[in-house]
């Protein structure tokens, strides 16, 4: 007898059959388990609002995200909901997401162009940027500045650009225009620190192209004088003699007592060693 069960079970439809049986029921098992209880069903889009605001008292951004994300998706309609969408953005920065962050305010940004307060998040998106991948800390880490991508710090440019040209008068204008300066100088700084990089390994074309770059960017930044300097060395080294005697006649013309004729690149700090 028990050699004819194992012949049948040993057949695949009865072995598959069986492993149904078997999986149908661990699973009613589980669904007989108690379910975790929402403490926050039931509550008013007042109360779940109010409960966020504590959360972001206390620094709980977690908690705070997770009552805002509640209360838009019960209360869709409305101006608590409403509020929630604005106050998401810095919730989530505040709680180390910044992908989510910036995804909230493109949103509040794309559902209220006419929001009062939408200054205010074109500000947050600039500032989320900025401190993401721009702030002091990370310019005077020990990380090779040729290895840093510059992408958040344009993304952050042009959120305050967007701030500025739109919102002239707001109140976060006056800090994003400072901001605006620094990452200007900062992406200039960056562009040559790499054409030096490149003019010290011989690449001379790289190191031409980055430079001219920079020039033509940001023709504002102090950085600029180097970057000259690196135009002329560079067109020297490729033996361009006109072109590098051309150079040479705009770098004396804007800078007349400039040291790099004297010193040349080695005779400068790093633009990002600060002391």
């Amino acid at each position: 007898m028990m050699r004819s069960v194992a012949a049948i079970l040993s057949f695949p439809a009865c072995r598959r059959v069986l492993i149904a049986v078997v999986t149908t029921l661990a699973l009613a098992g589980c669904s007989l388990l108690p379910e975790e209880k929402d403490m926050t069903s039931g509550w008013s889009a007042g109360r779940l609002y109010s409960e966020a605001k504590d959360a972001q008292s206390d620094g709980n951004w977690d908690n705070a995200s997770k009552l805002l994300e509640k209360l838009e998706s019960r209360y869709p309609y409305g101006r608590y909901a409403q509020q929630a969408q604005l106050e998401l953005g810095y919730v989530y920065w505040k709680a180390g997401e910044a992908g989510s962050a910036l995804a909230a305010c493109d949103r509040f940004i794309k559902l209220h162009p006419n929001h009062p307060a939408v200054d205010y998040v074109y500000y947050l998106k600039g500032l989320i940027n900025f401190n993401e991948d721009l702030g002091l800390t990370a310019y005077v880490s020990t990380q090779d500045p040729t290895e840093r991508d510059p992408k958040a710090a344009r993304e952050s440019f042009d959120a305050f650009k967007e701030l500025v040209t739109r919102y002239p008068n707001s109140k976060y204008t006056p800090d994003a225009v400072k901001r605006m300066n620094y990452l200007v100088n900062a992406l200039a700084s960056l562009e040559i620190h790499v054409a030096r990089y490149y003019y010290k390994r011989g690449a001379y074309i790289a190191a031409l192209n980055r430079a001219q770059f920079a020039i033509k960017t940001y023709p504002q930044a102090p950085t600029i004088e180097e970057a000259m300097y690196i135009v002329v060395q560079s067109y020297d080294q490729l033996g361009m003699k006109d072109l590098r005697d051309d150079a040479a006649r705009v770098l004396k013309t804007n800078y007349p007592e400039s040291r790099y004729f004297s010193e040349g690149l080695g005779g400068k700090r790093a633009w990002w060693q600060l002391w």
